[in-house]
Order: structure tokens, then sequence, then C-alpha cells
């Protein structure tokens, strides 16, 4: 087929008296990424077919054709038959194409009261609401792999960490109950975003809506949408929803990076805090003994796409003048890797986190570390009727003195202790030990085992 012969094929055609050039048709054609909207554009073009008939403006036997069209169709595409063509520009020419192919004039009648404009933009939140869905049912089984992990270890005692340096002992369930709660707004914001998207901008046509009688209710109500938007012009420009839906995706994305950078750190022998089962690592093609955590690595490194895509997005829209512009074609590529991107991160990171196997002395022997429980001294001194900022002091002095010894501020002996402050007692054996630091924490919010636990039933519950 010649490039004439290939734009008198388009629909718009009849305006030009010159072909495209094959680079303009390569350059423009958008058939090779968009046709994953295939079946939602089936699904938008039944409900606005049957819209139609209701109100008259086509014929019942019309939509019957249309239907019965779309049925093979759609057979064609899930057996992977279906003739997709470069040539017809994107996935709505292709699907329009091969309707009027199988149905004749019917098929030539349904693209009335309707543009591309609005038409890819009731696809793409129809495409978006499925993903975010999905995203949502992954993350749920995300959370309760958290929850599991988190069950078995509230007890198990490690050092929490500011600035990477050791802070104050702390359960690991109460660590990972932390993603928890950071999963648990990513859902919010993805569910949010979700009652957003749904709205239906079909029928405001390529800006300033139709003058057919058509009910967009009608259509609306069809497709599970809330209702419609209510301007033509925003709604076949605006792309809000997709710039909304990447920057919920780069926070995802972004908590599971920070879980996998601990797991990379804490899989160094320097740590030896966990190991990850084999079928989530890689080896070295030259260093036998490698085990490396690939998998971890990888959605840390994906991290960096998603940020990418949103600002991609933000920077396609940020000078275009309403209405819409064919720079809109520029929001597939990035919005669809990062739904595929955020999808394969939470269904492997949900499948990674039954495979960390912990050691629970390790962690035990690095709180033990770096004055874990200096805090807790002060707060005994408070308790005792010292002010805090003394209390705070006199620890301080006492832990540069443990530190000349060599030693931790828990080895050092009552006599040491009471040179920083006379109101230190036998008593204070039991504050400076990890797990009396831990079971002092029992507000809510707080880090003793009673408290994880039952915060794992309360997070439980909410799923």
């Amino acid at each position: 087929m010649s490039a004439s012969d290939k734009t008198k094929n388009r629909p718009w055609s009849g305006r030009f008296g010159e072909p495209a050039t094959e680079l303009t048709q390569r350059f423009t054609a958008s058939v090779s990424f968009d046709q994953r909207l295939a079946e939602f554009d089936i699904e938008g073009s039944i409900a606005h077919a049957r819209m139609l008939a209701a109100t008259a403006i086509i014929s019942e036997r019309d939509l019957a054709a249309i239907e019965k069209g779309f049925a093979q169709i759609r057979s064609e595409i899930r057996a992977g038959t279906f003739p997709w063509s470069e040539a017809h520009e994107d996935v709505h020419f292709n699907l329009e194409r091969r309707l009027t192919e199988l149905v004749g004039e019917p098929g030539k009648r349904l693209h009335t009261a309707r543009s591309r404009n609005d038409q890819v933009a009731t696809d793409v939140r129809l495409y978006l609401r499925a993903a975010i869905d999905q995203a949502l049912a992954t993350l749920k089984s995300v959370q309760k792999a958290l929850l599991e992990l988190a069950d078995a270890h509230a007890e198990t005692v490690m050092p929490g960490y500011t600035h990477l340096q050791v802070a104050q002992p702390v359960s690991y369930g109460h660590h990972l109950l932390a993603y928890f709660e950071m999963l648990a707004r990513d859902a919010q914001r993805l569910a949010d975003c979700r009652k957003r998207l749904n709205r239906l901008p079909l029928g405001a046509a390529a800006l300033a809506g139709t003058s057919f009688p058509i009910d967009r209710q009608m259509v609306a109500k069809e497709l599970g949408f809330d209702g419609v938007c209510e301007n033509s012009m925003d709604a076949v420009s605006d792309r809000d929803f997709a710039i909304e839906f990447c920057a919920c995706a780069a926070l995802v994305v972004t908590h599971l990076s920070r879980f996998c950078e601990e797991i990379v750190l804490w899989m160094n022998p320097r740590f030896g805090f966990v190991s990850l089962a084999d079928r989530f690592c890689t080896g070295s093609s030259i260093m036998p003994q490698k085990k490396n955590p690939d998998v971890a690595e990888l959605i840390r490194g994906k991290t960096g796409r998603v940020n990418g895509h949103l600002v991609a997005l933000l920077t396609l829209m940020k000078a275009q003048p309403l209405a819409y512009n064919r720079d809109n074609q520029e929001d597939k590529e990035p919005l669809f890797d990062t739904v595929d991107t955020l999808t394969q991160c939470l269904a492997v990171f949900a499948e990674m986190l039954p495979g960390i196997q912990v050691n629970r002395k390790a962690m035990e022997e690095a709180a033990r570390q770096g004055h874990a429980t200096a805090t807790d001294l002060a707060e005994y001194l408070v308790r005792k009727g010292v002010p805090f900022r003394e209390a705070h002091e006199a620890v301080a002095q006492a832990v540069r003195y443990a530190e000349s010894r060599g030693c931790d501020l828990s080895q050092l002996t009552l006599a040491e202790l009471q040179r920083y402050s006379p109101v230190i007692a036998k008593d204070v054996s039991e504050v400076l030990t990890l797990e009396g630091s831990l079971k002092s924490r029992t507000h809510l919010g707080g880090t003793a085992p009673v408290r994880v636990k039952a915060a794992i039933v309360k997070a439980r519950k909410s799923l």
C-alpha cells in the first residue's frame, strides 16, 4: 500500500491535498503501545452505541450489528489474531476500521456524537481504574505479609536507628509495622485517586460538546462512573488523574525502596541481621562466594524509573493551552510503564517478604552496642526528680566515660554510674536492659511487644 493509499484510509483524510510521509506516519502512530486500551475502547464504544440507540440517534438494528461486530473483535484480540496496522494510526481507528469491515454502515455511524479526544480520555480512565483496583489488591497482599513477619518478631529486639547510628532498642515487629503504616497511606491515596478519575469524559466530543441529544448519565452508569466531567474542555484536556496516579505510585515504590535498602544493608555481614531466600538472589560470574540481593536492588532501582515518569507527565502538561493537544499522546507510555513497574514491584515484594530469615542473635547483639539504653537512663533520672536537661547532661557524661573504658553504658557498675548522679540506685539495672527498655514503652504507638501485638490485631481488622 502506498503512502497516498494509507492516508486515504484515515477518517480525516478528506481535508488534505497530499499524503503524510512514511516517516510522519511512523512518528505519529501510537498503535504499538496504545493497543493495550483495546478492550476498554470496546467497552466504552458499546456503551456509547447503546446510548445512541436509546436516544434514537442510531437504530436498534445498527446497535445490534455494532455489538455483534465488537464481540468478534474482542475474540480476535484475545486470540491474538486481530490485524493491527500502523497505517490506521491508533487503537481507535484500528477498531473502527475492523468494525466497519465486519458490519458495514453501522460501523461508520458509531463515531456519531464523539471525538477521539473524549474517546481516549474515557479509555485511559477505564484502564487506570482497573490498574488501581489491581494495585490495591496486591498492596493488601504485601500488607498481610508484613503483618505475618511482624507477628513472628514482636519480641525480637533490634537497634532502632537515627542517622544510621544506634538510637534506642525497638522490636523488629514494631519496625515492620512502620512500613505497614506507609503502605496504608499509599492505599488511601490510590483509593482517593480512583474517586477523582472515576468521572466520564465521553460526551465532551472534541472540546465543545455535541449538538446531538445524548444522555451522558446513561453512559456513565453503564461504565460504572460516579458521574460525568462537568466541563467539556476540561474533560478532554485533563490528565491530572494520570499525574496523580504516578505520584501515588512514586510514593509506593519509594516505600518499597526504603525497605529494600535495609535488606541490602542488613544482608551485609557487618550487620548480618537478615538473609534472603536464594530464589530472590543471584551470584557472581567471577566470585563464587557471592549471594547478591538483586530483587531488592532492582526494586530500589525501578523507583527512579517511576519518579522519572511522574516528572515527564508534569512536564508534558505544564505548557499546554486548552483544550486537547497531540502532546497528550505522550502520556500513554509513561503511564503504562508506571502501571507495569508498580504491579511487578508489588508482586515480587509480596513474594519476597516470607523469604526473609531474621538473625535474632545478631540484632540483639547490635542493640547492645552504641549505648542504646541511654535515653532510658535519662528518663529514669527524671522519674527520680532530676530535671530532664540535667539528666541528659549526666547521662551524656556517663556515656563518654563508658566509651573511654571501651564498654557499653549498661556495663558500668552501680558505683561508676553514681558518679554522675547520686539518685541512681540498684533498680537502675532493670532500666538498662534491652527487654526493660522495650517493655516500658506501652503507650499507643510504642514499641513494647504487648503494644506491637495489639497493633497487629488492629491492622488485620483494617484489612
